[in-house]
């Protein structure tokens, strides 16, 4: 018979509205397995539910970012065992890389159950081996962000050695697992920041430049470039550095964009634009193809999310009070204690 586990339950918009609260332990079904988590990290769309940006049923359990140990499976589940350690996969319904997400694809979290939870069952393709060299925490950190970089810098612009990109905002962890990838293909990496302080450790991470974002940072770029711009730019912030990120391209240079949180729209000068002959390239996420190709990269250049803070389960609440301060420089990790 199932027992219970804590969850943070969704009840209504802001942070008073969610609950730390018992729930019955999910039971895998076929082709299903259940994880016990170690460890989740929080995402702004979380925080998105949370504000009201986006709709969220009440008793919702939030997060996309998890990973921890196979405690049962269900029938029919070949490949995976109880005890293996493993990352989550947070994009359901896309199995293999393509132009563009399948119709039925979603992130995991709203409207299925997500990883603010001791437990969750998700499909048994979506649990990926736990790279040994993580701690449960940077485990946790990797998913939807780097995936979602991985995509962007990888898959879309396909950037190669030698060259030179852009990533304005460098705070958010997407730009920071884009810096790490760009830098481990062997491109030069910009950045902008308005924090002295997140300029420093960006630059600690291996960004040749960082740049003030408030200023005119595509000059910038174009003078650490001896006017030529950049090759490629990861836009990581939304419509308010848009323009400036697009001046900063070199004749021929690629854009891809997945960020919208500081202002879904942007003008475009199209004469500018097609006299400068520019790729713009949209992305979102990753399946889970490029899910397994990113684990891989990262261990085979032994790399590293970043990780901001960690935070005991129960205080959920002050960790998502500290992404929405926008205080954090990397991801914020709930640990889960074992046994709980």
């Amino acid at each position: 018979m199932a027992g219970t586990m804590k969850a943070w339950v969704f009840e209504r918009t802001g942070l008073e509205g969610l609950a730390w609260t018992d729930v019955p332990l999910p039971e895998p079904g076929p082709g299903e397995v259940r994880v016990r988590l170690r460890a989740s990290a929080l995402n702004h769309r979380d925080l998105y539910f949370l504000e009201g940006r986006s709709k969220a049923a009440p008793g919702a359990i939030l997060g996309s970012d998890g990973a921890g140990v196979v405690e049962a499976i269900g029938d029919g589940v070949t490949g995976v065992r109880v005890g293996d350690e493993v990352l989550i996969v947070p994009s359901l319904g896309w199995p293999a890389k393509s132009d563009a997400p399948p119709e039925g694809f979603r992130i995991l979290g709203v409207p299925d159950p997500g990883t603010l939870a001791e437990a969750i069952v998700v499909p048994a393709e979506g649990v990926v081996p736990k790279p040994p060299y993580l701690s449960w925490e940077e485990a946790a950190a990797l998913p939807l962000s780097s995936l979602t970089a991985y995509r962007a810098v990888v898959t879309r612009a396909a950037v190669r050695a030698g060259e030179t990109v852009l990533i304005p905002g460098i705070g958010g962890a997407v730009a920071q697992s884009a810096l790490l990838i760009a830098r481990a293909l062997g491109a030069r990496v910009f950045a902008t920041s308005r924090s002295p302080e997140k300029a420093e450790r960006a630059r600690a991470l291996g960004a040749e430049r960082v740049f003030d974002t408030a200023g005119d940072f595509a000059e910038a770029a174009r003078a650490a470039t001896g006017g030529r711009g950049v090759d490629v730019v990861v836009e990581t912030v939304g419509g308010v550095t848009f323009g400036t990120s697009l001046r900063a391209l070199r004749r021929g240079g690629r854009l891809v964009t997945f960020a919208a949180g500081y202002g879904g729209t942007a003008e475009i000068d199209i004469r500018s634009f097609f006299y400068g002959q520019y790729t713009l390239l949209g992305t979102t996420m990753g399946s889970t193809e490029e899910f397994r190709e990113m684990v891989t990269f990262f261990a085979v250049h032994g790399l590293r999310p970043v990780v901001d803070r960690v935070y005991p389960a129960e205080a959920a609440r002050e960790a998502f009070e500290r992404l929405l301060r926008s205080e954090q420089f990397g991801k914020i990790v709930l640990r889960w204690t074992e046994g709980l």
